[in-house]
């Protein structure tokens, strides 16, 4: 069974937080991911570019910055996944949504997915749609398109 956590920084709390735990919940599934730990941290600009000026070397907010930890553990009998932590920007969410021309919820559910996939050790040289990682993103937001989390 995975497991997911949600936390804030630096905004109010987000009525919507559970709703994201479970769309990630929803979304590993869609993944073929089973018994991994992943923490969400919602936040705000100032705190995700710190964190991006300290990890990556870029003095500027992002909109998302997944942390892999790679850890497996024995729990109750079984060996869990700690796959790692997602920290998203909800200023820069919110931009981005308005920059796309999409639903804020579309955003917020398309970088929890850039996020996680991330964390499975995918990644991607530029934006460009048919970048496999990109390809994934989308065809798992696709089966999961009836999913609301605001």
């Amino acid at each position: 069974m995975n497991k997911v956590t949600a936390d804030w920084c630096g905004i109010e709390e987000p009525a919507w937080l559970e709703n994201a735990t479970h769309f990630a919940l929803a979304a590993l599934g869609q993944m073929g991911k089973e018994e991994w730990v992943v923490s969400l941290l919602f936040c705000d600009d100032e705190f995700i570019q710190g964190l991006n000026r300290g990890y990556r070397n870029k003095d500027e907010p992002t909109d998302v910055l997944s942390f892999p930890m790679g850890d497996s553990i024995s729990e109750e009998g079984r060996t869990v996944f700690i796959a790692g932590d997602i920290v998203i920007s909800i200023p820069a969410l919110a931009r981005n949504a308005t920059d796309f021309g999409v639903a804020r919820d579309d955003e917020l559910k398309r970088l929890i997915v850039h996020g996680l996939l991330h964390l499975s050790g995918m990644d991607h040289e530029n934006n460009h749609p048919q970048q496999p990682m990109l390809t994934l993103q989308e065809s798992i937001l696709g089966r999961l398109s009836g999913e609301r989390i605001q």
